[in-house]
């Protein structure tokens, strides 16, 4: 019975040292966001890069730990999502580049309350001040 009690306290001590597949990959994107809407005032870029950590955007740390605990940051609102029609100002953001190795082609706008949501979920890739955040 020691045995198997040893055994098993190795799985999980090994379990515990050995980080999850997402933890590992890579991430490497490219940020650039139009606070007054596309085409309207100009844009804002920045660049990030978790594991191993860099780039320009401000609070890198707090982005790549924000970014690690999301199961799909940059998923799109679902086709069927039923949403507040509240307009959260004109932004536009798009996030570019790879994602735990895997590569992310993603929009964010403030139309309405799924989309103010969505951008809410990765609001430190876009450290602009919004009609929502000041």
């Amino acid at each position: 019975m020691s045995g198997r009690v040893a055994l098993a306290v190795a799985v999980l001590s090994a379990a515990l040292v050995v980080p999850a597949a997402g933890a590992t990959a890579s991430t490497s994107l490219r940020i650039t966001v139009w606070p007054h809407g596309k085409g309207k005032g100009g844009s804002k870029s920045w660049t990030l890069s978790c594991n191993p950590l860099g780039g320009t955007l401000p609070k890198r740390v707090n982005a790549c730990r924000r970014l690690a605990v999301l199961r799909t940051p940059f998923a799109p609102v679902p086709p069927d999502a039923v949403c507040t029609q509240i307009y959260g100002g004109p932004a536009v953001a798009y996030v570019r580049g790879t994602f735990r190795g895997r590569p992310v082609r993603a929009w964010f706008n403030r139309q309405d309350g799924c989309e103010i949501d969505r951008w809410s979920r990765v609001g430190v890739l876009f450290p602009i001040g919004t009609a929502a955040t000041g």
